[in-house]
């Protein structure tokens, strides 16, 4: 299984000099297994030069899993170039949204809309195939199964799992471990935390084994207080899920964009100082734009 990181800063692009050596397009990763079957992890904007290298294996059928409908991660959609191009296919993947009502096809259909992108989907020339889906309902794609669980983000949103040839990812999209909202000694707490601990459990098991997880750090634990209930993860919020896993390796991303690479860089050496390895791993890598993973 080869993993290729396309964005992997959070919240809007920061394409510049301080950001060149880890990228500044937002969340996209491919994903192909060992019968090269192509399976895309969001559509930041990083999607847009992915598809510049699909043009070489036209036709294109491209399976996009969407982990929730927030700019950041959908934004590159309308700019995928093989949507352009008759003969190839899109088959975009998320979830049901119980605000608007309706399933994964209004990502497409918000953007596109006359007043904010010049081209209808009525007018782009591939296949538009569009599949909702459920929590923990799992989806074959070639040799791949992929599954959905539920995470905690201020939206829908899904972290997917993707098994193949004895291979295996787990992506949390945008994540924040779940926390109690409710003081000690309130009344509610005591039954809040059971739903807590409950939710946290699960999604300990989804992540169980994998070979390599893709977890969203946007924060210091410095910076985190600040930020509580905005729906990310911590470095060491992502460390403590791949030793409870037993992850093999961890990619942290999602990176600030107000964060330099060099600053990003001083703020993973303080986080390895202060959770050293341990044996048998996991190795932890930061995710870096361009980079290529295979196992």
């Amino acid at each position: 299984m080869k993993i290729r990181f396309w964005g992997v800063r959070g919240s809007i692009a920061s394409p510049g000099p301080s950001t060149v050596r880890y990228g500044g397009n937002t969340t996209c990763i491919e994903i192909r297994t060992d019968n090269n079957e192509l399976i895309i992890l969001d559509a930041g904007t990083g999607i847009f030069p992915l598809s510049q290298t699909l043009l070489a294996e036209l036709p294109v059928t491209a399976n996009v899993f969407i982990s929730h409908s927030h700019w950041d991660h959908i934004q590159g959609l309308p700019f995928f170039i093989p949507n352009f191009i008759p003969g190839n296919t899109l088959r975009l993947h998320g979830a049901f949204d119980p605000v608007s009502g309706k399933g994964v096809e209004q990502v497409m259909a918000v953007q596109l809309q006359y007043s904010y992108f010049p081209v209808r989907e009525a007018e782009m020339k591939a296949r538009m195939e569009y599949v909702t889906l459920k929590p923990e309902q799992s989806l074959q794609i070639g040799s791949a199964t992929v599954t959905p669980f539920l995470m905690n983000h201020p939206v829908i949103d899904f972290g997917y799992r993707i098994e193949a040839n004895g291979k295996s990812v787990f992506f949390t999209g945008d994540h924040e471990p779940p926390l109690n909202i409710y003081e000690p000694g309130d009344e509610s707490y005591d039954e809040y935390q059971g739903f807590i601990d409950e939710k946290a459990h699960s999604i300990l098991r989804a992540m169980h084994g994998v070979d390599v997880l893709i977890a969203d750090s946007s924060y210091t634990e410095a910076e985190y207080p600040a930020k509580k209930g905005w729906g990310h993860g911590t470095f060491n919020s992502s460390m403590a899920y791949a030793k409870a896993a037993g992850a093999k390796m961890l990619f942290c991303t999602h990176h600030e964009p107000t964060r330099s690479d060099d600053a990003l860089e001083a703020a993973f050496r303080q986080v390895l100082l202060d959770n050293p390895p341990l044996p048998g791993g996991p190795e932890v890598r930061l995710a870096r734009e361009g980079e290529t993973y295979e196992f």
